[in-house]
């Protein structure tokens, strides 16, 4: 939800600006050629036909020959996307005899900064302005037909051009009955452009605009230059009732726009001016005589009701799949039928948000995938530091059980202290702690009770006090029979209670089974041991839990599974661990970690 209204919020504001314009200019890309429109010819002036004549600005005497010919062919209209404000020697008198003489002919103006004066010699209803918006990546998208100026309403030159045409056919301009400030051809509305339209957020909505829609395909129009009219090098009815623009078409002039959204063109990404009003006096007379549509676009309410759609859709993919790779696939889907969606929209005519729907989508996506596989990875390591605890008790249980009675039956007969009753006793003990280790393990699989398994094969509970429990820890270590045990003749013991807030059930089992590892080295190791001492004192926050034997033990340097248990036990308290020899002998094992700060 949180990145709906992320997105929502960022193309609020227009961030999204950018990312839907270059959506539309792809669609546009890729849609199916149409045909050549015949109804309009281009007459480029191209980098030859100035070579040709020799000069640019073209003068005037070229310009109203060019007039001349193409008005001999009757055309239905001639629009001249070239200013002639002022004179352009020699023949500025037969150009302006021309403009008076050519009734269909439509000059050319600029009304926007910085303005540009129409020709003279032409009255109001013969010129249109040439004044391209273009969008704030440099682009051109909107084509603006009609605007207010100083000096009264004025029309573009491809309206003037389009009016021309369409009013032989019997539709005359007005304004629509819904809509005044918008403009239609008998029942054929050009949708207006507004500052929100699509994917636009504030935009400069003045006058009346509209969202050009470019022709299709490879030959859009048909293209001669100023050579081929002077040589008569075409056929007549390619001019015939047609509407012929003449403009520049050389890449010297830089009379060129920017756009995306037509293909093969060379340069890349580059539209002469006369090509622009070409598309734009085309899309008009297609959309009247032919249907083609005008690119419309949603209210703002349906736009955002379409994205919060695709939204829910993507959070509900999320927490329908649980599966991340499910989710991503089922994405994937959803993303590629967006995109058909919006083409289709696109072909019939619709700009539909796609982008910020995108968006929506594979951000979910992104962030419920990479939620769910925290999650996986969560549950992952949940698992194996389950089983590695298992792995450890299991060990602990049996290293600190059978393991021990082995070892102490192994060592007796090393020293050939057993008899064969002896030994068949002890082997019939060690029988039996390790089927009690087996029953202990079952019990712990099929149950979620916390309890330890000593090495005598007595199970304890470990939700009693910790200090009880270390009592009943070292009452039953004792009891078992390790050798060095029979030559005590004194024990100490004392455990100071630790509050239960204090400690979990798997630090009181590392704590039992700590004491119980220390107890055992004593009963192994400490040869001719006569006092152990164990205590549990706690100490300006601190507990402090020790077995001090006065044995002659072995202090090796190297560290064996116990003591690597009991440095692990330390470290998951947050305490330190310590075994040394005493100088007056005997051994001294001690823990100790923090329980004042435990809240």
């Amino acid at each position: 939800m949180a990145i709906l209204v992320l997105v929502i919020i960022a193309r609020l504001t227009g961030s999204l600006q950018l990312l839907e314009w270059v959506t539309l200019d792809y669609f546009l890309r890729l849609r199916p050629p149409e045909p050549r429109d015949e109804r309009v010819l281009i007459v480029g002036i191209d980098e030859k036909d100035i070579q040709s004549v020799g000069t640019y600005p073209i003068p005037d005497r070229e310009m109203a020959a060019l007039l001349r010919t193409l008005q001999k062919y009757e055309p239905r209209a001639i629009g001249l996307d070239i200013v002639r404000d002022i004179p352009v020697e020699p023949g500025n008198s037969e150009l302006v005899a021309a403009f008076k003489d050519i009734k269909n002919l439509i000059g050319a103006e600029k009304v926007l900064p910085v303005e540009i004066a129409p020709p003279p010699a032409l009255p109001p209803q013969q010129v249109g302005f040439v004044d391209a918006i273009l969008d704030k990546d440099g682009k051109h998208r909107r084509s603006l037909l009609g605007t207010f100026t100083p000096q009264g309403y004025k029309f573009s030159l491809s309206l003037r051009l389009a009016e021309t045409y369409l009013a032989a056919e019997g539709y005359f301009l007005d304004n629509c009955i819904h809509e005044p400030h918008a403009m239609c051809f008998g029942s054929t509305e050009l949708s207006r452009f507004g500052s929100n339209s699509g994917g636009y957020v504030r935009a400069d909505d003045g006058g009346v605009q509209v969202l050009l829609n470019f022709r299709s395909g490879g030959e859009k129009f048909r293209t001669l230059s100023l050579r081929d009219i002077k040589k008569g090098d075409f056929n007549p009815d390619w001019i015939r009732d047609r509407i012929v623009i003449i403009g520049i078409t050389a890449p010297s002039i830089k009379d060129i726009v920017r756009t995306s959204a037509v293909p093969h063109l060379d340069p890349p990404g580059q539209v002469y001016g006369v090509e622009i009003h070409a598309n734009s006096t085309s899309q008009i007379i297609s959309a009247v005589v032919d249907g083609r549509t005008c690119l419309k676009t949603w209210s703002d309410g349906w736009e955002y009701l379409w994205i919060f759609c695709w939204g829910f859709l993507a959070i509900g993919l999320g927490r329908f799949t649980q599966s991340p790779f499910k989710n991503l696939l089922y994405v994937a889907v959803a993303s590629i039928s967006l995109i058909g969606v919006g083409y289709i929209f696109l072909v019939g005519g619709w700009w539909i948000p796609v982008a910020p729907a995108l968006l929506v989508v594979t951000l979910n996506a992104v962030g419920l995938s990479a939620f769910a596989f925290y999650q996986y990875d969560q549950a992952l390591r949940a698992q194996i530091a389950v089983r590695q605890h298992a792995i450890e008790d299991t060990f602990n249980v049996i290293h600190n059980g059978p393991l021990q009675t082995l070892a102490n039956v192994l060592r007796s007969l090393r020293d050939q202290n057993l008899c064969q009753e002896q030994l068949l006793s002890e082997l019939e003990n060690l029988n039996y702690e390790i089927r009690s280790v087996g029953e202990y393990l079952k019990q712990q699989a099929l149950t979620s009770e916390g309890s330890l398994l000593l090495g005598n094969g007595v199970k304890v509970d470990l939700n009693l006090p910790i200090h009880e429990l270390f009592y009943e820890v070292h009452s039953n270590t004792l009891e078992r029979t390790f050798p060095c045990f029979t030559t005590l003749k004194v024990t100490t013991r004392s455990f100071e209670p630790i509050e239960t807030r204090y400690l979990s059930i798997e630090q009181k089992r590392g704590l039992c089974q700590f004491l119980e590892e220390a107890l055992c080295n004593v009963g192994k190791y400490a040869k001719g041991v006569t006092l152990l001492k164990v205590l549990g004192t706690e100490k300006q926050g601190w507990y402090i839990l020790s077995i001090k034997d006065n044995g002659i033990g072995s202090c090796s340097s190297s560290e064996g599974r116990g003591t690597k248990q009991c440095r692990n036990v330390a470290k998951q308290l947050g305490g330190e661990f310590r075994r040394e020899s005493l100088a007056k002998g005997g051994t001294l094992c001690e823990v100790t970690f923090p329980v004042a700060s435990r809240n």
